[in-house]
Formats: C-alpha cells, sequence, structure tokens
C-alpha cells in the first residue's frame, strides 16, 4: 500500500513559500500546515508576515495564530501536535503540505526530534536570570566553552538555543552535541522537499521591500502593544527585538529598521546553511511556474 505525501515547503524568508503552499493546496485538494515557529503566535501577526485573512480564505492552515506568546510551546509540542494533525489528514487525503522557514520544525516533522534528558526547573530560571542580568555574550561564551561542537553549529544570536544547549549539559554533565542525530523512528508518510531559492541580491531585495512593507502596515503599533512581554522567548524575533530599544529612546527610527533589515538577511543566510544540509531538497527559482514544479511533485 502506497504511503501517504507530505509536500515540504522550504526556503528563506520572503521568498514565496506562503503563495506555493496556497497553490500546491488547491491542486492536491488538501491543507496546509505551519512550521514557522513564530506565527504560531496571535500577538504576532504583521513581524511574522503571517499569512492573510485573504490567504487564510484560499486554502485551510493549520497551526497559525493559534498560541499565545504567554504560552510555552516547544518543538517537542509542535512535533505531537503536527503528526496527530497529518493522521487525521490521511485517513481522507493522500497529500498534505508543510510549510516554513524554521528547519527544526520542518524536520522534527519529517524525521522525528532527538531525545534529550529531563531538566530540573531550576536550571533553566538561572540561566534566564543570567541572561537577563550578563546578556547574549555570556551565554555564547558559556556554551563555545562547554560544547564547541555545537557552538558552531546554532545560531548564536538564539537566547533561547543557547540557554537549552547550557540546560542540557548542566543537567547531564554531557553536551547537548552528545545527544544529537540519534536514530529516528520512521514515519508513516513519504517526504517530498520543494525548496524555493533566488539570488542573493534578489532574496535581500526582498527582505528589505517586506520590511518597509512591515512598517507601512503598522508593526510599531504591533511591537509597541507587546513592550510589557519583551523578555518573553516569543519575542527574541527579528522585527520585534530590534524595536524595543528605540521604544525605550535608545536608538533611532532608522537605525532598528537597518538592524531589522540586516538581521533578517543574516537569518536567510542561516536558513540557506540549515536546508542545504538536506541533499533531497529539489529546489526552483521562486519565479518558476506552479505547474512545473507539480510535475516535479508527481
Amino acid at each position: 500500500m502506497k504511503k501517504p505525501t507530505l509536500i515540504c515547503v522550504v526556503g528563506p524568508t520572503a521568498i514565496g513559500k506562503t503563495s506555493l503552499a496556497i497553490s500546491l493546496a488547491n491542486h492536491f485538494s488538501t491543507d496546509i500546515l505551519s512550521a514557522d515557529s513564530r506565527q504560531f503566535y496571535k500577538e504576532m501577526s504583521i513581524g511574522t508576515a503571517a499569512p492573510s485573512s485573504q490567504e487564510l480564505e484560499a486554502a485551510k492552515h493549520h497551526f497559525i495564530q493559534h498560541k499565545s506568546i504567554t504560552e510555552t510551546y516547544t518543538v517537542g509540542a509542535f512535533e505531537k501536535d503536527a503528526l496527530l494533525k497529518l493522521d487525521k489528514l490521511y485517513s481522507k487525503k493522500d497529500y498534505a503540505i508543510l510549510v516554513g522557514g524554521s528547519g527544526l520544525y520542518i524536520d522534527a516533522v519529517t524525521k522525528g526530534l532527538d531525545t534529550f534528558p529531563k531538566i530540573a526547573p531550576n536550571i533553566r530560571e538561572k540561566l534566564n536570570i543570567a541572561f537577563k542580568e550578563k546578556g547574549i555574550k555570556f551565554l555564547q561564551s558559556e556554551l563555545k566553552e562547554v560544547d564547541p561542537t555545537y557552538y558552531n553549529k546554532v545560531d548564536t544570536q538564539n537566547p533561547h538555543r543557547l540557554i537549552r544547549a547550557l540546560e542540557v549539559y548542566k543537567s547531564s554533565g554531557e553536551p547537548y552535541s552528545s545527544f544529537l542525530n540519534q536514530p529516528k523512528p520512521e514515519r508513516p508518510f513519504q517526504t517530498i522537499y520543494i525548496g524555493l531559492t533566488a539570488d542573493r541580491e534578489n532574496v535581500y531585495d526582498r527582505i528589505n521591500k517586506r520590511v518597509d512593507t512591515m512598517i507601512a502596515n503598522g508593526l510599531l503599533k504591533e511591537v509597541e502593544s507587546l513592550a510589557p512581554y519583551k523578555n518573553h522567548n516569543a519575542l527574541q524575533t527579528v522585527g520585534y527585538r530590534e524595536l524595543f530599544p528605540f521604544f525605550d529612546g535608545k536608538i533611532s527610527l532608522d537605525e532598528a529598521i537597518s538592524e531589522i533589515k540586516k538581521n533578517t538577511r543574516r537569518f536567510a543566510k542561516r536558513q540557506y546553511t540549515w536546508f542545504n544540509k538536506n541533499s533531497e531538497i529539489k529546489w526552483f527559482d521562486y519565479r518558476t511556474p506552479v505547474l512545473e514544479i507539480i510535475d516535479a511533485i508527481v
């Protein structure tokens, strides 16, 4: 019996993944699961480029703005929720679409996560306090010393990832990297990876234009309303963390916008680094006609 198919649409930010996912969902008469870890939060819409109301109407989406930034929602919880949703979809459909630029969340669904030791709450609390008092450079320095292997792979600007690696080390005495690449369970579906790409100049231009559009669409108001929650993990996100210093009077608006564009470009580079490790991805120029991509799927 042929396994159902999961079509994963991946690529850098602002490349057009949502539009392609909708076209594929309509062609295959199926639903879309979002694997964008910041579009999960209902308070974060403009800065995460969440699908518009028209896009949500064009195809059924799951895992879009279904959580609050005050809730803890881990990649492990997402893996379980997504597999349950796929199980229900596959009882009626042969295809499903998974779309997003968060490589870890894509891999969690398609390949499974590594198993880590349980973490005592006080360890995480101490690391969070250290981050608040000493800043991200302290976390970077700590991780580089105890686990240089993971330090060279991780997004060192993401405090959540740094804290996660350090809490595993402090709980087990073993480096975080030693728990990676364990044997994974086989999934009850086959996976096809479709990647959208463009030359660097085009990607950067699309990013800059998207940031300008976000500002025009009210990003300042959205971020200002979230200022009381700025220390929450969900808000340690490009497009949000750069604007909090502006509201604190530490930098100008032009400086903040410039930082958003710069950090988004850096984020796109890290996305490419992650996805380029996956040799199964079939890459297409972002202007490729949808029918040509569908031909490569079927």
